[in-house]
Parts: C-alpha cells; sequence; structure tokens
C-alpha cells in the first residue's frame, strides 16, 4: 500500500466523529477558510471533522454541491463588501479567492446580471435615500 493511501485511511479513520455539518457550519467554515487564502473542500472537511467523501455526499443529500456553497459564500460576501467598503474591486477579487478583478467581474455580473461597480453605486444610492429618510 502507497504511504498517500495509508495516510489517507489513517485520516479518514482518526476523523472525530460529527453530526452531519448545517449548511449553515459549511458555509461558515467556506468564509473562515477563504480569508485564509484555502478553501478546498479538503480544508472545509478538516475543519469541520468529516471526510471529503463525507461531505460531499451529504451536500448532495441536501440538494447542492460544495462548490455551489463556495459561490454562494463569495457573492455574499462580494456584494457586502462592495456595499458597505470602499474596497478596491482588485482587492475584493484577490480577498474572495478569484485570479483577478477581471475573472471575479465576469463571475459577479453573470450571478447578479450587473458588474460589481454599478452594484456598489446602486447600493450607495440606496444608502444615501435611506440616510435622507431618517433625517426627515
Amino acid at each position: 500500500m502507497s504511504k498517500e493511501i495509508t495516510l489517507a485511511i489513517f485520516h479518514d479513520v482518526h476523523m472525530k466523529p460529527v453530526s452531519s455539518p448545517s449548511r449553515h457550519s459549511v458555509r461558515a467554515a467556506i468564509s473562515v477558510l477563504l480569508r485564509q487564502d484555502d478553501a478546498s473542500v479538503q480544508c472545509t472537511a478538516r475543519q469541520l471533522g468529516v471526510s471529503v467523501r463525507s461531505l460531499q455526499r451529504h451536500l448532495a443529500g441536501m440538494g447542492t454541491s460544495y462548490s455551489e456553497l463556495v459561490t454562494e459564500v463569495r457573492l455574499d460576501t462580494a456584494c457586502r463588501l462592495l456595499a458597505e467598503s470602499n474596497e478596491r474591486i482588485s482587492d475584493i477579487a484577490l480577498r474572495l479567492g478569484y485570479t483577478g478583478a477581471s475573472s471575479f467581474s465576469r463571475s459577479f455580473a453573470r450571478l447578479m446580471k450587473m458588474p460589481p461597480i454599478a452594484y456598489r453605486q446602486q447600493q450607495a444610492a440606496k444608502g444615501n435615500g435611506k440616510a435622507r429618510a431618517s433625517k426627515s
């Protein structure tokens, strides 16, 4: 038996037993790992104390996949950062694990039907409207 297979078996056998992770706990782990630049399925499973295969089976049973949850977390985080900060789009892209601003912008536009800069402007306009309404 190869060393990698032996280590994989050892790792899977010695996982601490946990109940199946909730969607919320998987999303929370992904969010933390994105900040650490390693939101791989392997790191997320390790963080949750389950094997990669168990995590994948559990997510499939919930009707989703790991990549879909990563996309959700990235989009939620991007929307929050665009609306609540002045962080440069290129910095947001890198923070979320994109290779650059252009790949982030394409992905964001595909999912939100508008480019990130337009979303930021729209959210700023909404915020200004709320501020004016509360002063009345």
